[in-house]
């Protein structure tokens, strides 16, 4: 399981929203570079980008920001948010060379272009799965539709999707502890590889998550908080 440390772009800073509301933000560093940085130095592999300017409104306003966290620090990168078309997808991929560009709305709203998406990249892309009660959520997580998440799931890997990052929208930023039983149904619903997000609040949580065999986990908040002892975890999972 890999770990990957999340950096959420609002402004251009590095904040957190708690339970997806744009209205309860948390800067945690004004410089998302510096940020990046430190994940390198702890011996993180890979980040985890979200860009909520373009989730909520489609356009890519941190996308320089991206670019220099590519370049500088060489990671791997793992980014969504906003990616509603064709020449959005390609420039981060082809252009900043980011290792996977995860479709979220546009996946639900416009399977044409996912298909052509996934056909074109193939595992560079991943389909990102908000779910509120079980419902896929939209827009940057301010409306929801009426698709079960791994109904939804299932969907995307008839296309072919290979990774699903899988959020528990009631749990993000909570520390709570994550979706561990529906981490582990859409595991084994789909047979994909799932990326679990959402309400790692402990190094114990990450250990735990590990047993609903999910590919990876996003560590956000906690870490920021202290939580979390990263560089240990990274060296246990």
């Amino acid at each position: 399981m890999i770990i990957l440390p999340a950096i959420d772009l609002l402004g251009g800073r590095c904040v957190r929203l708690r339970q997806g509301r744009y209205d309860d933000v948390t800067v945690y560093n004004e410089d998302p570079v510096d940020q990046a940085m430190q994940f390198k130095e702890l011996g993180c592999e890979w980040i985890h980008i979200v860009d909520l300017d373009a989730a909520r409104s489609g356009i890519p306003v941190n996308h320089g920001v991206i670019r220099d966290i590519v370049i500088k620090t060489g990671l791997k990168i793992d980014t969504g948010g906003g990616i509603r078309n064709m020449v959005t997808l390609s420039h981060l991929i082809d252009v900043f060379g980011v290792s996977r560009a995860v479709l979220g709305t546009s996946a639900i709203k416009d399977p044409d272009f996912t298909k052509e998406a996934i056909r074109r990249y193939g595992d560079k892309v991943g389909i990102g799965i908000d779910a509120r009660n079980g419902f896929v959520s939209v827009d940057g997580w301010t409306n929801d539709s009426t698709m079960k998440a791994t109904e939804f799931a299932i969907k995307m890997k008839e296309i072919g999707a290979k990774t699903i990052v899988f959020t528990d929208i009631s749990r993000d930023g909570m520390l709570t502890g994550p979706a561990f039983d529906a981490t582990k149904e859409m595991v084994e619903a789909t047979g994909l590889d799932v990326i679990a997000s959402g309400g790692i609040g402990s190094d114990e949580d990450i250990m735990h998550i590990k047993d609903s065999g999910c590919a990876g986990v996003i560590v956000g908040k906690a870490f920021y908080e202290g939580k979390v002892d990263l560089k240990k975890c990274l060296q246990n999972v």
